[in-house]
């Protein structure tokens, strides 16, 4: 495979067990999917050294036809938000999470090889705290080849959103942090809100971004799809 054939789709499942398992069983012409917001799911009881009622295995939705890729959970209230699925028709990519270098609940960092050389992905979720966004900016991360950035960002700006008359300074700091991964803002070629209100009174707007490889000619333009 070369990179201008890889497909990635992305989503906020929004906690639905659901939800992940038909994005996973329709989806399998995509190559890698990044979601955000899963449900972590009780699977069973499993021995301990320590406890004598065993502790409970906490996992997100496998799939046999997908890599799953995410954090292990320790069974506290600050389970982990993103998580990212690799076709395992891509097996022979090698694919692996680095929780050595990105360590944050909101951020999922991958590598995979092509051609013998490594490529990075980074799926990501900010809260309303935007604690993701405050962890990069702290850290210093030489990092070549990463690909992509893409999630729901949860921020409101003119940039992305021409229905939103309002510049954000948080936006910088993101606009920085991608420029320093040498990543530039993919604009959409449908101009659609990636978010649709529950409620009349609150407008739809343009949350989930996605940011690429500056000057890349193999990737270099994101949709989103309307049936989802």
């Amino acid at each position: 495979m070369i990179l201008k054939e890889l497909r990635i789709f992305s989503q906020n499942v929004r906690k639905s067990n659901l939800v992940v398992k038909m994005i996973l069983e329709v989806n399998f012409n995509f190559d890698i999917i990044f979601i955000q917001k899963p449900s972590w799911t009780t699977i069973r009881s499993i021995p301990s050294s320590v406890d004598s009622e065993g502790v409970l295995l906490v996992r997100v939705v496998n799939h046999l036809n997908w890599l799953t890729f995410a954090r292990e959970s320790d069974m506290s209230k600050e389970y982990p938000r993103v998580t990212i699925f690799i076709n395992i028709r891509l097996a022979l990519f090698h694919s692996s999470f680095h929780k050595d270098i990105i360590n944050h609940r909101d951020i999922l960092f991958t590598s995979f090889f092509v051609n013998n050389e490594l490529f990075w992905i980074m799926n990501i979720y900010f809260d309303s705290s935007h604690s993701a966004i405050k962890y990069l900016k702290d850290m210093e991360i030489n990092i070549c080849n990463l690909l992509i950035i893409t999630g729901d960002f949860n921020i409101h700006n003119s940039l992305w959103d021409p229905s939103f008359p309002h510049h954000s300074s948080i936006s910088d700091d993101l606009i920085i942090i991608a420029d320093s991964f040498n990543l530039n803002l993919s604009m959409l070629t449908n101009h659609v809100p990636t978010r649709y209100s529950n409620n009349n009174n609150d407008s739809n707007s343009v949350i989930d971004l996605m940011f690429l490889q500056c000057s890349s000619s193999e990737l270099d333009n994101h949709t989103i799809l309307s049936n989802w």
